[in-house]
């Protein structure tokens, strides 16, 4: 097999440029942990590079078809190339140590993906991915921008996060629509939350569902009768920073 038919329905934009695929690969230069795992291989344009550095490398792909070139292209690979959904693995019975991911990572489950990775956050120290420019806008923006969101939050409350380069159209076959960007997520020094973790979770989703809305009328649902006269009710979701919802969070908590 030479080819691999980039399907629709998994949202492969497999990419093709050698330099793109390159600068990739070398962010993770000088990175703690030699574990690395990379999600969604394709064509293997990433894992040719990822093989020739010294690295315990581990490769997750859910297309058959890509599996099966990735086995024949790559036989040295062995147990290494597993043909899983990354979604549904659990990374703490498959890695006992912590691992850099690695990917071009399919847009419809990009987000997915880092939900997987906050679950995971103490054995994930850092990511380097290739996503969908908006997506890594979002991811990047601080409180107070329009494109602040749930991910925002969740992702900056343990992670730095870095936008090393935008990638254009031209580099996929077939060429998405949208610009890429490539970003590097960091874990933080931040071992805990310092709030009720469940609640924190709950007051960004609620908050953002109405984005709109003041927290006060936002966050009915969780307030219930509890009082809302400190002056952070008065605010919209976009405007508060991490520390500031688990201050809210603290806040909700006590007054219970």
């Amino acid at each position: 097999m030479s080819y691999v038919r980039p399907k629709k329905s998994l949202g492969q934009h497999f990419l093709k440029d050698k330099n793109i695929a390159q600068k990739i690969v070398d962010a993770i230069d000088g990175f703690n942990q030699k574990k690395v795992l990379e999600i969604g291989p394709g064509t293997g344009v990433l894992t040719s590079m990822l093989i020739e550095k010294d690295l315990d490398f581990y490769a997750i792909e859910v297309d058959q078809e890509a599996y099966g070139f990735l086995k024949a292209t790559y036989p040295s690979l062995g147990e290494k190339l597993i043909l899983k959904n990354f979604l549904k693995i659990d990374l703490k019975d498959t890695f006992n140590e912590p691992i850099t991911i690695i990917g071009n990572f399919p847009y419809n489950i990009s987000s997915q993906i880092f939900f997987k990775v906050l679950e995971n956050r103490d054995l994930v120290p850092d990511v380097v991915c290739m996503i969908q420019k908006e997506v890594a806008g979002r991811i990047k923006a601080s409180h107070g921008n329009k494109t602040y969101g749930i991910l925002s939050v969740f992702l900056q409350a343990f992670y730095d996060i870095h936008y090393l380069f935008t990638v254009g159209p031209k580099v996929f076959d077939p060429p998405p629509k949208v610009n890429s960007a490539v970003i590097h997520l960091k874990r933080n020094n931040r071992k805990a939350l310092g709030c009720n973790e469940e609640m924190f979770f709950r007051v960004v989703k609620t908050g953002f569902n109405q984005r709109r809305k003041t927290l006060r009328n936002s966050l009915k649902s969780i307030l219930l009768n509890l009082p809302t006269d400190n002056e952070i009710f008065n605010k919209r979701p976009e405007q508060l920073s991490v520390d500031d919802f688990i201050n809210l969070t603290n806040l909700i908590e006590t007054s219970k």
